[in-house]
Order: C-alpha cells, then sequence, then structure tokens
C-alpha cells in the first residue's frame, strides 16, 4: 500500500507531461487489474448479493431480514455482516436483484466489473470538468483513478460507492451545463443508491442557477423511485436509511474521534460529540458562504472532507466521497489534506 500510494503521488505530480495515451492506458490497465483479482479485504459485495439472493430467491425483504434468515444460501458464507438488514438504498438494491438468478461467483464479479465502469466513468466525467475550471484533466483523472485506496476497496472490494458518486458526478456535471433537471435526478439516484451521498444536495441546490427545475427533476426521481420502492418493499426501505445514520453510533478503530481519544486518554463519547458540534458548525459556515456566493464545488468538497473527519465510522472506500469534488475544486490545500487522509488510512483494513 506505501509503495502503490508513493507510485500514485510520483504519477500524480508528472501526469500533465506523461500525455493523455499513457495517463489513461495506465488508469485502464490498472483499474482492470484490481477488477479481475479476487475481492480483496472486505467481503460487503456479498451482503449486496445475499440481499438480493433474500429477496429473489427466498422471498424475504432484504429490509427486515438479515442474511441470518438463510443460511443455507451459498453467499451467506462469506457474508459479515450476518445480523444486519440492508443499509443501502432502495434503487441500489432493486438493481441488484437480477443478479440473484446468477451463480454467486458470477454476481460477484458482475459487481466488481460495475465498480471498475463506475470509477473509470466518475474519473472521465473529472476529466471534461476540470478543462473548464481550469484544472489539468490528466492531474484531476489521476487523483481519483489511481488512488490506492480507489484501487484497492472501491473496486477491488466492488463497493457501491463507485456507483454512488458516478451518479453524484454525472449531477454535477449537469448542473455546470445548466441542465437542472437532470441534475437533480441523477443526484436522487445517488441517494437512493446509497444514502452518503446526501452531503451534496443542499450545495447542489445553491449552486443551481433554476432552483426549481433542480427540485422538480428532483422531485419527479424520489416519487418514481419511491413508487418503485413501495411496490417491492412496502415502507420497510425508509428504514435503511434509518440504519445507515446508526452507523455513527458505533465506531473504527481509525476514526479520527476515537483515534484522538486513544492517544489523548479523553472520554470517547465526548470526543465524538464535540467533532459533531464542529461538523455542525463547519457546514453551517460552507452553507453561509456558498450563498454568498462562494464555489458550490469547493464548499461541497470540503463539506466531505469534513464529514469524514468528523464521523466515528470512517472506512477506507469512504474517501471517494470527497476525491472527485477535491479534483475540481481549484483548492491546493483540500487536495494535500486529501492526500494526508489516503496516508492515514492506507492500513485500515488490512488484517494484522
Amino acid at each position: 500500500m506505501w509503495a502503490g500510494f508513493a507510485g500514485y503521488l510520483g504519477f500524480l505530480a508528472a501526469a500533465p507531461r506523461l500525455g493523455r495515451r499513457l495517463v489513461w492506458a495506465t488508469i485502464l490497465l490498472l483499474v482492470t487489474a484490481f477488477a479481475v483479482a479476487p475481492v480483496l479485504l472486505s467481503h460487503d459485495v456479498y451482503s449486496y448479493v445475499d440481499y438480493a439472493r433474500l429477496g429473489v430467491r427466498h422471498g424475504l425483504d432484504p429490509y427486515v431480514h438479515p442474511p441470518l434468515a438463510a443460511p443455507a444460501d451459498p453467499a451467506y458464507a462469506e457474508v459479515t455482516w450476518t445480523e444486519a438488514t440492508s443499509a443501502y438504498g432502495p434503487l441500489f438494491t432493486l438493481i441488484t436483484y437480477p443478479l440473484a438468478c446468477l451463480p454467486v461467483g458470477i454476481a460477484v464479479a458482475v459487481l466488481k466489473a460495475v465498480a471498475a465502469l463506475s470509477v473509470l466513468g466518475v474519473a472521465a466525467v473529472v476529466s471534461r470538468l476540470a478543462a473548464g475550471r481550469g484544472v489539468n484533466p490528466l492531474r484531476a483523472a489521476t487523483f481519483v483513478a489511481l488512488n490506492p485506496l480507489v484501487l484497492v476497496h472501491v473496486v477491488g472490494g466492488a463497493h457501491n460507492d463507485g456507483l454512488t458518486m458516478l451518479l453524484a458526478t454525472l449531477s454535477v456535471a449537469a448542473l455546470l451545463s445548466a441542465r437542472e433537471a437532470p441534475g437533480g435526478g441523477a443526484l436522487v439516484a445517488a441517494i437512493a443508491t446509497k444514502a452518503s451521498a446526501a452531503f451534496l444536495a443542499p450545495f447542489a441546490l445553491l449552486g443551481a442557477e433554476k432552483r426549481g427545475r433542480f427540485l422538480a427533476g428532483a422531485a419527479g426521481a424520489a416519487l418514481l423511485v419511491a413508487a418503485a420502492a413501495w411496490i417491492a418493499f412496502g415502507w420497510d426501505w425508509l428504514g435503511g436509511f434509518g440504519l445507515a445514520g446508526e452507523n455513527q453510533s458505533r465506531t473504527s478503530h481509525m476514526s479520527i474521534p476515537i483515534t484522538t481519544a486513544r492517544l489523548t486518554g479523553l472520554n470517547p463519547e465526548a470526543v465524538r460529540l464535540a467533532t459533531a458540534f464542529l461538523f455542525a458548525a463547519t457546514v453551517a459556515y460552507l452553507l453561509a458562504w456558498t450563498w454568498r456566493g462562494g464555489d458550490w464545488i469547493r464548499a461541497a468538497a470540503w463539506c466531505a472532507f469534513a464529514l469524514l473527519l468528523a464521523t466515528s465510522w470512517l472506512l477506507p472506500w469512504y474517501l471517494l466521497w470527497p476525491l472527485p469534488l477535491a479534483a475540481i475544486s481549484r483548492d491546493r490545500p483540500l487536495q494535500l489534506l486529501t492526500l494526508a487522509l489516503t496516508a492515514y488510512q492506507l492500513g485500515a483494513r488490512i488484517p494484522l
């Protein structure tokens, strides 16, 4: 991981001089390599498959029944969180349902391909947006796609954060090209894939030139998703968003608040409360700054970064949340801090 990070930094510095063909060939090669590798470090992808099989093969609502409800299923043996119901958005759950018709190994391979294509898509969109914002497109694409946490965890682990951030980045692209209604719809689709994308919503609304169209697009998409989710799950799918929020009651060993408490000897609950207050204050400041005419993309990037600093449940693949926005933020301190957080997370989730 450290060798990969050193190579990433070197390639990032040299990207503008290496040329478009070499940079994109390297991105395609490494993303493909991690896509065809075995599942790395996290088995969450097996939970995705198991939730789909619960609904299709066993007739069980994955927002009500955990994988433990069907322990004989072939996917169950690889599931880590056997007693947890789905915390993912209804759109993601529905699009994984066809995978239940496939053998588990093939279903996992499909999800790895989706993660790889999503990362490539994010890099491509960021590269296009970078040129219009005065940022080097090759460096922006490299910043996102060759980050070792993205390669190892998002692609190698087939996490749905890749698809989530592809939809969120497409929303940003739509807003920057004055297509507010599709931008609102894409953002709702991102949130309906994984609730973590919601951090972008208030900044996108403030950044939209025609907010009415943005809200109309978002409302239309929300109605479609809610109707499909209600047909499939009743209202149980709403509990998935609640479960995503409940992660804040958990702690991961490498989260900033918990690490701070461990190193200083302070009460962990007090540190968590203080960081939550600081995060709320930061978001309030960023929203006010955006309202006064500040760059909403830059503000959203800082919000995503602050969220990672404040959360008590920090996982390495979450770094993809701020990466696309930071890449086009035109904010060098933010980019350097994002690289520092990457370095801090390099050893996370690697078994001792």
